[in-house]
């Protein structure tokens, strides 16, 4: 493997960012812990080694290195790139990591890379992932920008992948499902008059994961299981899954009938059966 010439994940940087000042009063042992638990080295050799590749080819790559197995179900289903329309593609978000970069490269293959994620903005600090990106930080300065982002997104002539339940699923009482699903996507793609393709997902993190995940929304402030989302994606290579492709939804379907969050739960209910 070529020699390592930059950190693309840097631990020391991303808390200094975050925290100012204040970075150089965390624990020595907690930001070894850090470096080890999100993989710092690790991820930063496949980064290098794929540094050359952008956009689909670098998600791609991703599958690759993860060497994962898909097999897709309702592949026919997915729009004709050459309609002249676009569409808002939606999935349950099982992994978090995974589940995002193989929805890409497919997406991403069918339509030229003419798609864009509304992500975390932790994961701008991809430089393979960044043009497909439209970064989202809910808590931080960024807040107030949420719906200018948005906006952005659905006016610019790219379809739009979304994982409406903002963070990967959880288990509650022995079920793995998405938590509820936010409404921008339905306010969005009626605004835009963009049909809705819904999409299944296959696979789990681990009985650590779920634990950890559940104390954390329970009795933490912040998304503490979102640091091991690396780990579990380490712990899921070489597996299989399998992406279920649902029937577009006509965006007139989302009529006053039903709120846009119960419309948001009639598309969840969708992608579950599929």
């Amino acid at each position: 493997m070529n020699q390592i010439t930059e950190k693309t994940i840097d631990i020391d940087q991303i808390l200094k960012n975050k925290l100012g000042a204040k970075s150089k009063w965390v624990p020595r042992p907690l930001v070894s812990w850090l470096k080890r638990i999100v993989h710092q080295d690790r991820v930063n050799a496949f980064l290098w080694e794929s540094r050359h590749k952008t956009g689909t080819e670098w998600l791609e790559a991703c599958v690759e290195y993860l060497q994962m197995t898909i097999k897709i179900v309702g592949k026919e289903n997915l729009p004709d790139p050459n309609d002249g329309r676009l569409y808002t593609f939606v999935s349950n978000h099982p992994l978090g990591g995974e589940d995002g970069v193989a929805l890409g490269a497919i997406i991403g293959r069918h339509y030229d890379s003419r798609f864009r994620y509304l992500v975390n903005d932790l994961l701008m600090n991809l430089p393979g992932l960044a043009p497909l990106c439209i970064p989202i930080n809910k808590t931080g300065k960024q807040g107030r920008n949420f719906p200018a982002m948005v906006k952005a997104g659905f006016e610019s002539d790219n379809h739009m992948l979304m994982y409406p339940a903002g963070i990967c699923s959880r288990r509650r009482n022995g079920v793995i499902r998405d938590v509820a699903w936010s409404k921008t996507f339905i306010v969005k793609s009626v605004e835009y008059q963009r049909d809705i393709v819904p999409i299944h997902f296959s696979g789990q993190n681990s009985d650590f994961f779920y634990r950890l995940a559940n104390f954390s929304d329970k009795h933490l402030k912040f998304n503490l299981a979102m640091l091991f989302l690396v780990d579990e994606m380490y712990k899921n290579v070489g597996k299989n899954f399998e992406i279920k492709i649902g029937k577009p939804i006509p965006w007139q379907t989302f009529d006053k009938s039903k709120t846009p969050m119960e419309w948001a739960q009639y598309v969840q209910d969708i992608v579950y059966s599929l």
